[in-house]
């Protein structure tokens, strides 16, 4: 059976699954180009940074895949995924109390 097809299939078995595994590599998608969001900024300003969108690609692709890890019943991925969450939101709030106190 050729790859379309195989896909076909699956999406008419098992809809809800296609859904929950566009979930799963969306997330890693997200997370992932946060890497080359940081590389290209740092090579732009010529020194290493890490802009906000790292931080929001990190949250949003971080809650993605926490979603899917306990879609999974993944406990160990639910940890992994789960815990640096409140990391990347505090990231980020710090960073807009940072730039509102500048603007003052």
């Amino acid at each position: 059976m050729g790859f379309m097809a195989h896909l076909f299939a699956m999406a008419v078995a098992h809809p809800y699954d296609v859904v929950w595994n566009l979930i799963g590599f969306g997330g890693q998608g997200i997370f992932g180009v946060r890497m080359l969001i940081q590389w290209l900024k740092s090579e732009q300003e010529g020194h290493s940074v890490i802009p906000v969108t790292f931080w929001y690609c990190s949250l949003i692709g971080g809650l993605f895949t926490f979603s899917y890890s306990i879609h999974q019943e993944a406990w160990a991925l639910v940890l992994g995924t789960g815990l640096p969450l409140p990391i990347y939101a505090r990231n980020i709030w710090m960073i807009y109390r940072d730039r509102r106190r500048v603007a003052a």
